[in-house]
């Protein structure tokens, strides 16, 4: 099993959720309000009056077999509006309950 920590603007929360629906990737815990900047060159969401946008998160827990196909699928959502930013980080789950 993987986690998959998602943190993304929040305009792209309904595209994240259709995604994990065609992928068939149920199970999320998700973060609504969530504050930040890119290590690179994002601009920061921090939901003030300088920078109002804010961003979201979701961490999903994934058979291996499905993360490839999953991030590419979000790799390419974030290529259709960079400016937005979306980015994803994957870990090993080394035990459930």
């Amino acid at each position: 099993m993987k986690a998959i920590f998602i943190s993304f603007n929040q305009a792209y929360y309904e595209a994240i959720v259709t995604l994990m629906n065609h992928s068939s990737i149920r199970g999320f815990t998700y973060w609504q309000d969530v504050q930040g900047r890119g290590s690179e060159s994002g601009l920061p969401h921090y939901g003030s009056h300088a920078w109002p946008t804010m961003n979201s998160a979701f961490l999903v827990i994934v058979e291996e077999e499905k993360v490839a196909a999953f991030l590419e699928q979000l790799h390419n959502l974030d290529l259709e509006t960079e400016a937005q930013g979306l980015r994803a980080f994957v870990w090993e789950i080394e035990q459930t309950i």
